[in-house]
């Protein structure tokens, strides 16, 4: 879906981008993908084991990698993660988000099994896409302007991972009707957007 817009895939700015830049940082050689498949040929720099690459008996992983798996999730695949996180390898997500609409209904995402193994290891995830502001300054960088030129908007329908994150950033967050808002949620937390519209279609609307 385009939604009208005309983006070229060079101007694309995905987490997987910043988590294998985060990995490659960090000088991490070894990791479990705990992602989608078609996620993997993004990560071909490193060496994959475990994880959705299916079981390994050694070497560990120097890190593991934590993405949208979905319905791929089950006992299984968080407490192989669990362990290697437990026996030394660094915990890092491509996101921390809380819940996605999928085809039934809202789902659990990414940022709840994530919870589940910080709390189960004690350690601290590094999350290298949204909510990370750093996330949000790198996309806009990657533009080649800066967050202190106004005004640069995120429009999302995640109060917390969209609008919160790019607020912390130093952008406007503008939140919408649609995808998995829901009313209870904005009421209730203490985040408030800068802007909400009915749609993304506004935008066009509007001018804007």
């Amino acid at each position: 879906m385009s939604f009208g817009l005309d983006v070229a895939d060079e101007e694309v700015f995905t987490a997987v981008m910043a988590g294998a830049a985060f990995l490659r940082r960090a000088g991490v050689r070894t990791v479990a993908p705990f992602v989608p498949e078609d996620v993997l040929e993004d990560l071909a720099e490193f060496e994959l084991l475990g994880g959705v690459t299916g079981p390994t008996t050694g070497p560990w992983p120097d890190a593991v990698l934590i993405g949208d798996l979905g319905a791929r999730w089950d006992h299984a695949l968080l407490n192989e993660a669990f362990r290697y996180v437990m026996d030394g390898a660094r915990l890092v997500a491509l996101q921390g988000g809380r819940y996605w609409l999928g085809a039934d209904g809202i789902e659990l995402d990414a940022g709840a099994y994530v919870a589940a193994l910080e709390y189960a290891t004690e350690r601290e995830a590094v999350i290298c896409g949204k909510p990370n502001p750093e996330f949000f300054r790198a996309a806009v960088a990657s533009m080649g302007v800066t967050t202190d030129r106004p005004p640069i908007i995120m429009v999302g329908d995640d109060l917390w991972s969209d609008v919160e994150g790019a607020q912390r950033a130093g952008l406007r967050g503008w939140l919408v009707r649609t995808g998995k808002f829901r009313p209870d949620a904005l009421h209730s937390s203490r985040v408030r957007p800068d802007r909400v519209l009915e749609s993304i279609a506004e935008l066009g609307e509007r001018g804007e």
